[in-house]
């Protein structure tokens, strides 16, 4: 490699170097940003439609403080169909029983 083409990366190394960084911490970052909502947080925003938001009202049924098994058993009641087929079957029926668990969860935290 000749000298200029050495100066020429070097140049290009210290101007692409700040740039890299701050990818590297952008991505740092996310990963931190995604470790701190709370497990079942993304998955009870589809329950505000109806049910306000975190939970509490004005609408249907207000979840927010209610026993975490009593959500559970609920929704594990609507997505075997015992509850009819309605929206709230549908709901239930696209949750695994982890993401029930995990949604339940945190809807009992809310006050």
């Amino acid at each position: 490699m000749s000298e200029g083409n050495t100066i020429m990366s070097k140049h290009i190394a210290r101007r692409i170097r700040p740039v890299l960084w701050a990818a590297g911490l952008l991505l740092v970052s996310s990963g931190v940003a995604a470790q701190t909502t709370p497990a079942g947080r993304l998955l009870a925003s589809n329950c505000f439609q109806c049910h306000g938001t975190n939970g509490k009202g004005p609408g249907f049924e207000t979840l927010a403080g209610r026993s975490s098994a009593e959500i559970y058993e609920k929704l594990v009641s609507f997505a075997s169909g015992k509850e009819g087929q309605g929206l709230m079957a549908r709901h239930a029926m696209g949750y695994t029983d982890a993401q029930m668990k995990s949604l339940a969860a945190w809807l009992a935290t809310q006050k």
